[in-house]
């Protein structure tokens, strides 16, 4: 039988959704008492939701001042760049050999599915995110590099923070248009473009947070 996802796990459902949609705010608090009365559930379960987002580096938690949304400050956003560099063209080098210069079908359907989310009169920005690591997850997956894969991995909660802050600077159809150009040009010049493309979106939010 399937599990049925707990009151915690539901709860944590719906907070990373607003938190990816930009509310509450990078860097606002998250009141304790108004979100046990805004859900209605004790507080244990709150607490236990916010750990989860927690370990998913969306939330952070510091003892006698509570729980605020995670928010990238300029060092991050560069350690963050190095780190995707790093993996991200070693994976789609990896890729493009094993698959004889073209990228498999799972990262086609995955950049099909950005451009639908992007494509909406009022798109959700938790879809577009969402949509966004999974693009950038199965370019990754497509090395077939099993520890590639799990590094990256453990990079989606500040990825899902970095495109938040990112998105007062770039808008959803110009977002879906890079990635298409970007998946036609590894195709066809190779997995270095993809070094350019990262380091675009991480020098202008670094800008934003100088």
């Amino acid at each position: 039988m399937l599990a049925r996802p707990s009151t915690a796990e539901l709860l944590a459902d719906d907070l990373r959704r607003e938190i990816l949609d930009g509310a509450p705010a990078a860097g606002e608090r998250l009141r304790e008492r108004e979100l046990v009365e805004r859900y209605g559930v004790a507080r244990h379960t709150l607490r236990a939701a916010l750990r989860q987002l927690a370990a998913e580096g969306l939330v952070r938690i510091e003892p006698h001042r509570g729980a605020t949304v995670a928010r990238l400050g300029p060092e991050d956003v560069r350690w963050l760049y190095e780190l995707r560099a790093a993996l991200e063209l070693e994976a789609a080098h990896l890729a493009l050999e094993r698959h004889g210069g073209r990228l498999p079908d799972g990262v086609h359907a995955a950049l099909a599915a950005l451009v639908d989310a992007c494509a909406g009169p009022d798109e959700a920005w938790s879809e577009v995110s969402h949509a966004h690591a999974a693009l950038h997850s199965a370019i990754v997956a497509a090395s077939g590099s099993p520890r590639i894969v799990a590094a990256h991995a453990a990079l989606t909660g500040e990825l899902l923070l970095f495109l938040l802050q990112l998105q007062p600077h770039v808008e959803a159809g110009r977002l879906a248009t890079d990635h298409v150009a970007l998946v036609e040009a590894l195709e066809r010049d190779g997995a270095g473009v993809l070094r350019a493309h990262l380091r675009e979106s991480a020098e202008t939010l670094g800008a934003e947070l100088a």
